[in-house]
């Protein structure tokens, strides 16, 4: 099962703070009691807010903000990013309510859902592990904020009320551990040339759901980090030689 005490829900640049205000009211329904913003403050001390969250006031007054979504999951073990985009490799939210405990491990899941009128951004997405895709009708596929998390908090309690308790394994590493091996993988894999320095996101973002899949502990990141730290060493020597043979 997913802990629901393990789950922080980060609503990234959210414009409407009726929606944030529902959404807490959504969580605590639901058991959830973590909600990080990114961005500004919407406005979420105005009367229409505060009688939104109705009875869930201290969830909303609890409310963390971060200046960045990597900011915001850095802690995490899994990163589930919300969209309505067609993706055959999306989960739906009840396949991550029942596997995303094993993928996160005992670690903190971050469930991330994008601004009202546009959703998350393709690089937004691509820094998240898992894509979770809501069915809905064709007809009307948009569905407001508030409304998606309290599916995705739902699917996370009926989970956790239905599951026996699961042994957990090694930690895993968090996100920013391994958003720190990849800053440096980057640059070093740029340095050798196995990136193209005009566009090394493509290839990385692929690396990073490798990565993220692979489910690496703290450590196995440090190996990362002493991998590409190496390449960096190998592609100055490689620079240097160039430099000498002009």
């Amino acid at each position: 099962m997913v802990d629901p005490a393990a789950v922080d829900v980060v609503l990234v640049r959210p414009r409407n703070p009726a929606n944030v205000a529902a959404a807490c009211r959504a969580l605590k329904n639901m058991g959830l009691w973590s909600l990080r913003l990114v961005g500004e403050d919407p406005g979420l001390a105005r009367p229409e807010a505060r009688n939104l969250a109705y009875g869930a006031w201290d969830l909303l007054d609890a409310v963390v903000f971060f200046p960045t979504l990597a900011d915001a999951v850095a802690d995490a073990a899994l990163v589930a990013g919300t969209s309505g985009r067609d993706d055959p490799a999306a989960w739906s939210p009840r396949r991550l309510a029942v596997e995303g405990a094993a993928r996160a491990d005992g670690g903190r899941t971050s469930l991330v859902f994008g601004p009202e009128s546009s959703g998350l951004t393709g690089d937004e997405l691509a820094r998240c592990h898992v894509r979770v895709r809501i069915p809905a009708d064709a007809a009307q596929p948009s569905l407001n904020l508030a409304q998606a998390v309290l599916i995705l908090a739902y699917e996370v309690r009926l989970s956790a009320e239905q599951a026996a308790p699961a042994e957990s394994g090694p930690p895993r590493a968090a996100a920013g551990e391994l958003e720190a091996a990849l800053r440096e993988l980057r640059e070093g894999l740029v340095g050798i040339g196995y990136l193209s320095p005009a566009n090394p996101d493509a290839i990385l973002a692929e690396l990073r759901f490798l990565i993220a899949r692979a489910g690496p502990t703290p450590r196995e990141a440090a190996l990362l980090r002493g991998l590409a730290r190496q390449l960096c060493w190998a592609s100055g020597r490689i620079a240097g030689k160039d430099e000498e043979n002009r």
